[in-house]
C-alpha cells in the first residue's frame, strides 16, 4: 500500500508571475515543512503540497516546467480571483485574524465575504477529491481552511487527517462574537479532523471550551467523541532548523555583513526588531518604550540605535495601511525630536531583508526587541536565539508570543507596559555578559532539542497514533453470533471477572436516583453469578457504600462505591485508601447549590468521598448549558487540589484525582489471573474501565447505548443487559457454595 502525505496550505510555496516568473514563498511555515520533507522523504512514496498558486491555470501550464525539483509535488487550487479576496483580504484576515488576536473592533462581519470563505474551501475539497485515496495522510495548515477537514472528511470518511492552528485560539467570549452560524461551521470544520494542534496550552484550552460551551462536547484528557470519532486535541510549539541558523554565524558573508554593522556603531549599543506589518505586532508600543527608555535615561543617547525593519504585508487592507502610516510619522517625530545631526535613535526600514542580512543583524545586535500585542508563536524570537553562537545579546520577550512558554530565560514584558519595557530595555543593555551567556545556553537548548523537524515528526506521529486508537472506538451491537461467542467464551473459563456498572446498566435511570433500586431478578442474577467459586464479581458503581450495602450487603458479590474510592471484598468489611480530609466540599457544595438555585430540577448529591450534580430532571437545554458554566467553575476551583471534575450522564462530579474504575481495574489484575473477563457499563466513567481492557485477549466489553465506544459491543438497553447476564448465570460449571 502506498504512503502519501498530502500538506494544505492557503499559498503553494512558490508563486508564478508572468514578469517576475517563479518566486519562491517566504515564511515559518514553509522553511518548517521544507526541513521535515527533507527528513522524512523516504517514508512515503510521494508528498504533495497543495495550495493556491497565484497564476492563471494558462500561467501556471506555461512555467509550472521551470519549477526546481523538490521532495513534494505541486498541486495548485485555481480559485477564482473575486472569490479568493473575499476569501483571504475579506474574511481570513479582516474577520478571523483581528478577532484570534484579540482586536474584536477591526472585525468586519460581512455575509458575503464570510460565504466565498466557504466557496473556496470547497474549491481545495473539489480539487483534493480528486487525487486523495482513503488511506492517505492529510495535514491541514492554519485559518485559512478551518472548514476543510469536516469537508473532506464527508467526501473520504477513512482519510487520515491532522489540522494545526498557526495563530491564537480566542478566549470563548472573544470567539462567540461571531455570528452563532459561523462559530458552528467553523468548529465543526476543525473537528473534520482526527489531530486538531495549538501551540500553547491556552490556545487548546480555549477551544476545548468553546466546543464545550457551543456544541455541547465535554473532552477527556483531551480526547473529544464526536460523530462516532475520538478526536486528540494537543500542544506542539512550532520551532525552526536550529542547525541552519546556528551554522550561519560564522558564514563568511554573514560575518563580513557584522563587521560592518559594529564597526558602524563602533562602542555603541544596537537594538534590533523586524516584524511584518501588522498591527498585532505591537510596533507602535514598542517606539513609545524606546523614547521613554531614552528620556529617562539619557546616558545612552548618542550610544543607542535601534534598528526597525517592517516586512511589507497586506498593506492594501485599511487597517494595515493605517499602522504604517502610524509607525512612519512616529519614527520621523522620534528621529527629529530625539535625535542630533550626527545621531539618528531609529534606523528604519520598510522591506525584505534577505537571510544573511537577517542574520547579521541577529548577531550583532546587543538587544532583540519582540513585542508583539498577541502572537500565536513568534519564530523571530527563536532564530535570534539559535543564531547566537557566541552566546551573547539578550532577548526581551512579550508575554502574549506563544514562544515566551518555553524562552522563559528570555525578559518577558507586557507589550502594553511602556514603562516596564522602557525598564527592561535598560536592564538588558546593562546585564553582565555572564549573565547574558548563561540565559541564552538556556534557550538555546531548549531550540535546539525541539526544533522544527520534531515538531513536524511529533505532530504526524500523533495523527497516527489517534487513528489507531480510533481503531479501537466504534459502535458494534452484539449480535447473536457475538452473543454465543461471549457464553461459549464464559462457559470454557476457568477464573472469571465480572464487572458490572449500576445505574442505566443494570437499572434504568430514574428521576432520584433513590428510586432506581435493584429489582428482584436482578437480584437474583447477581447472587447466581456471585456464587460460584470460579467467579469474582463486582458491582462497580459511582453509588455511596451505603446505599451498595443497603441493596447489595446481603449478597456474595464484591461491591465497589464511588468508582473505586471505597470497596468491600465479600465477605470482609468496607476499607478505603482515600485520604479522609474532606475539607474541599465546603467549596464544591456551595458552588453546586449555587447552580441548583438557577437550574429548576437539579439537586446535589454529597458521597463520603466525592459531590454530585444532579440536572436528569432539569429542562434538557437549560440543564446542559448550565453544566459547561458548573464544569469550568469547579475545574478553577479544583485546579491546585488534588480533585477532578467528570462530566457524566447528566450529573457533573467532583472526586478525588486518582480514582477511576480503570485504575481500580488494573490493581484487580495484579492480584489474580483471569481467563475471562467481563465489564459493562453505560457512560464515560465506565471508558476508563473499557480503555483498560483494550487488547486484552480475554475481555468482553459492553457499553449500553448506541453511543461509539472502547468496549467491543453495544446493547441499547439495561434489560438486555440482564438478560444476557442471566444466560451467563445459568452455566456455572460447579455446585454453589453455602
Amino acid at each position: 500500500m502506498e504512503k502519501r502525505l498530502f500538506i494544505l496550505s492557503n499559498r503553494l510555496p512558490v508563486s508564478i508571475d508572468e514578469e517576475k516568473g517563479i518566486q519562491p514563498s517566504s515564511g515559518g511555515l514553509v522553511t518548517a515543512i521544507n526541513s521535515y520533507v527533507s527528513e522524512v522523504n523516504e517514508t512515503y512514496d510521494e508528498i504533495f503540497w497543495a495550495g493556491v498558486p497565484g497564476c492563471t491555470v494558462s500561467e501556471w501550464d506555461d512555467l509550472a516546467a521551470e519549477l526546481e525539483t523538490t521532495h513534494f509535488n505541486y498541486l495548485p487550487v485555481f480559485v477564482p480571483p473575486s472569490d479568493y479576496e473575499g476569501y483571504y483580504n475579506g474574511f481570513s484576515n479582516s474577520v478571523i485574524w483581528p478577532l484570534f488576536h484579540y482586536f474584536p473592533s477591526y472585525a468586519e462581519y460581512d455575509e458575503e465575504t464570510y460565504a466565498q470563505y466557504q466557496s473556496v474551501n470547497s474549491f481545495f475539497c473539489d480539487t483534493l477529491a480528486k487525487h486523495l485515496r482513503p488511506q492517505d495522510t492529510v495535514w491541514i495548515h492554519d485559518y485559512h481552511l478551518l472548514p476543510l477537514a469536516a469537508l473532506l472528511r464527508k467526501e473520504i470518511p477513512e482519510l487520515t487527517i491532522g489540522f494545526f492552528l498557526h495563530i491564537p485560539f480566542p478566549s470563548y467570549e472573544l470567539f462567540r462574537l461571531l455570528p452563532r452560524q459561523w462559530q458552528q461551521d467553523m468548529l465543526k470544520g476543525m473537528l473534520g479532523a482526527d489531530l486538531i494542534g495549538f501551540h500553547t496550552i491556552d490556545y487548546a484550552a480555549h477551544f476545548l471550551q468553546s466546543i464545550q460551551l457551543i456544541l455541547g462536547l465535554d473532552n477527556d484528557h483531551h480526547l473529544i467523541h464526536y460523530d462516532d470519532r475520538l478526536i486528540k486535541v494537543d500542544v506542539f510549539p512550532i520551532s525552526i532548523d536550529y542547525e541552519k541558523f546556528n551554522e550561519s554565524f560564522n558564514d563568511p558573508i554573514v560575518v563580513s555583513r557584522r563587521e560592518i554593522l559594529r564597526n558602524q556603531m563602533g562602542q555603541g549599543q544596537l537594538i534590533f526588531s523586524v516584524d511584518r506589518l501588522d498591527y498585532t505586532k505591537g510596533v507602535h508600543n514598542r517606539l513609545k518604550a524606546y523614547e521613554y527608555f531614552l528620556k529617562q535615561n539619557p546616558e545612552f543617547i548618542g550610544k543607542v540605535i535601534f534598528i526597525l525593519v517592517i516586512v511589507p504585508s497586506r498593506d492594501t487592507i485599511t487597517k494595515y495601511a493605517e499602522r504604517k502610516r502610524m509607525i512612519d510619522e512616529t519614527v520621523s517625530r522620534l528621529n527629529s525630536a530625539v535625535g542630533t545631526i550626527d545621531w539618528q535613535p531609529v534606523i528604519y526600514q520598510y522591506n525584505n531583508l534577505s537571510f544573511d542580512e537577517m542574520v547579521a543583524l541577529y548577531t550583532a545586535c546587543d538587544l532583540a526587541l519582540i513585542t508583539p500585542l498577541r502572537d500565536g508563536m513568534n519564530l523571530v524570537s527563536k532564530e535570534f536565539v539559535a543564531s547566537r553562537a557566541d552566546e551573547q545579546g539578550v532577548l526581551i520577550i512579550s508575554e502574549m508570543a506563544g514562544a515566551a512558554r518555553e524562552l522563559t530565560d528570555a525578559l518577558t514584558i507586557n507589550p502594553n507596559d511602556i514603562k516596564e519595557m522602557a525598564q527592561k530595555i535598560k536592564e538588558g543593555l546593562t546585564m553582565e555578559l555572564s549573565d547574558q551567556q548563561q540565559r541564552m545556553v538556556n534557550m538555546r537548548r531548549r531550540v535546539q532539542q525541539y526544533d522544527v523537524r520534531t515538531w513536524a515528526t511529533e505532530f504526524i506521529d500523533a495523527v497516527h497514533k489517534i487513528k489507531a486508537l480510533q481503531a479501537s472506538y466504534h459502535v458494534q451491537f452484539l449480535d447473536s453470533f457475538s452473543r454465543g461467542d461471549v457464553i461459549d467464551k464464559y462457559r470454557r473459563a476457568k477464573k472469571r471477572l465480572l464487572l458490572l456498572d449500576y445505574d442505566g446498566t443494570l437499572v434504568s435511570f430514574a428521576a432520584k436516583p433513590e428510586s432506581a433500586v435493584p429489582s428482584q431478578r436482578v437480584l437474583d442474577m447477581v447472587k447466581q453469578l456471585s456464587t460460584p467459586v470460579e467467579n469474582d464479581l463486582f458491582i462497580i458503581s459511582g453509588r455511596s457504600s451505603s446505599w451498595l450495602e443497603q441493596h447489595f450487603g446481603h449478597l456474595p458479590a464484591n461491591l465497589i462505591a464511588e468508582h473505586g474510592a471505597r470497596y468491600r471484598f465479600y465477605p470482609y468489611d468496607w476499607v478505603s485508601d482515600m485520604n479522609a480530609q474532606q475539607e474541599w466540599k465546603d467549596g464544591v457544595r456551595a458552588i453546586m447549590e449555587a447552580y441548583t438555585r438557577r437550574c429548576a430540577g437539579s439537586f446535589v448529591e454529597e458521597k463520603d468521598f466525592s459531590m454530585v450534580w444532579h440536572y436528569r430532571n432539569a429542562a434538557p437545554e437549560q440543564g446542559r448549558v448550565r453544566s459547561f458554566e458548573l464544569t469550568n467553575e469547579l475545574k478553577d476551583f479544583t485546579h491546585h487540589r488534588q480533585l477532578q471534575v467528570l462530566v457524566g450522564n447528566r450529573i457533573v462530579e467532583v472526586r478525588h484525582s486518582g480514582i477511576d474504575k480503570g485504575s481500580f481495574l488494573q490493581r484487580l489484575l495484579k492480584t489474580q489471573d483471569y481467563d475471562f473477563i467481563f465489564a459493562v457499563g453505560d457512560d464515560r466513567t465506565d471508558e476508563d474501565m473499557f480503555r483498560t481492557l483494550v487488547g486484552n485477549p480475554y475481555a468482553c466489553t459492553i457499553k449500553v447505548g448506541a453511543e461509539a465506544s472502547y468496549a467491543q459491543y453495544n446493547l441499547h438497553t439495561p434489560q438486555m443487559v440482564v438478560a444476557l447476564l442471566e444466560s451467563l448465570g445459568r452455566l456455572s460449571l460447579s455446585n454453589p457454595v453455602p
